[in-house]
């Protein structure tokens, strides 16, 4: 067992966008899945985010552009949206996905979420679902999201919560390290998935960015599908931090970590099917 390499912001965004960019299809694909997962969640952050009709709100770290459908809904023909991501090659399927619903108020952006360089105070509400977490500085993203909106903006992120509630993913990371040959991840290491799930943190960073009236609440949101094996698959071809840890083994080596993984996890079949916990933060604020 080794231990794993000092961390290394730079290096680790240039593997995080490499990662995205090959993940991308797979995530799109996947799309009905991850809706249905999230779908309750996504709704409530774009309610806490005081998104209306003829907003212009922006989207960061949007993936393949699910949640943009549903601000693109919201806020009408009259309003727009930002979507912003690290990966070229995921923000295609949102636009592609977006231009498919018939939204023709969806904008892309190509940036780094710590360095968006968006007009000041040019947007009414912002979000960022399940992207905060991968910043290797989430307050200088918090602060770069605050520069763009207008003042008396809101702003709703999500990102996982504590290690105990997300058993899944914990599983997932500490059979992939072990498999790999290094230490476990602190799950609080920047820029993983798990990383603002540390009691108050990312309350403190949004009053740090300067955000006021910061609340959060938890949410529960359990991935939902007939199989262990159906939820490896997704992983398999759309989780950038899983495939990282991975991304040095030999085929064989990758596939007796898969079914590791696999083994572990099928401790969540139920009667109706595979239920894995899973537990979010919604984090709200003002400017």
């Amino acid at each position: 067992m080794t231990t794993a390499p000092a961390f290394n912001a730079e290096g680790f965004k240039a593997a995080t966008r490499d990662q995205w960019d090959e993940a991308a299809s797979g995530w799109s694909d996947h799309s009905p899945q991850i809706r249905d997962w999230l779908r309750l969640g996504t709704l409530a952050m774009i309610d806490m985010a005081g998104v209306k009709a003829n907003f212009r709100v922006l989207d960061v770290a949007a993936g393949a552009g699910d949640q943009t459908l549903d601000i693109a809904e919201r806020v009408g023909p009259g309003g727009s949206v930002l979507a912003t991501d690290i990966s070229s090659e995921i923000l295609k399927f949102a636009k592609l996905n977006a231009e498919a619903a018939g939204y023709r108020n969806v904008e892309t952006l190509v940036a780094d979420g710590e360095t968006l360089a968006l007009e000041k105070e040019s947007f009414d509400a912002a979000v960022s679902r399940l992207g905060l977490m991968f910043l290797p500085d989430p307050l200088g993203g918090l602060k770069g999201i605050y520069s763009a909106l207008k003042p008396g903006a809101g702003i709703c992120t999500m990102v996982f919560s504590a290690p105990q509630a997300n058993p899944c993913i914990v599983t997932l990371m500490s059979t992939a390290c072990k498999h790999a040959g290094i230490e476990p991840h602190d799950p609080f290491q920047p820029g993983g998935l798990l990383s603002l799930g540390k009691p108050g943190l990312i309350d403190t960073l949004f009053r740090e960015a300067g955000f006021c009236e910061v609340a959060t609440t938890k949410i529960s949101a359990p991935f939902k599908l007939p199989t262990a094996r159906d939820y490896l698959s997704f992983i398999r071809t759309s989780a950038s931090p899983i495939q990282q840890i991975l991304s040095k083994l030999d085929a064989s080596k990758k596939d007796a970590a898969w079914d590791d993984m696999e083994n572990q996890l099928s401790k969540f079949a139920t009667a109706a099917g595979w239920e894995g916990p899973n537990e979010l933060l919604l984090t709200a604020g003002r400017r």
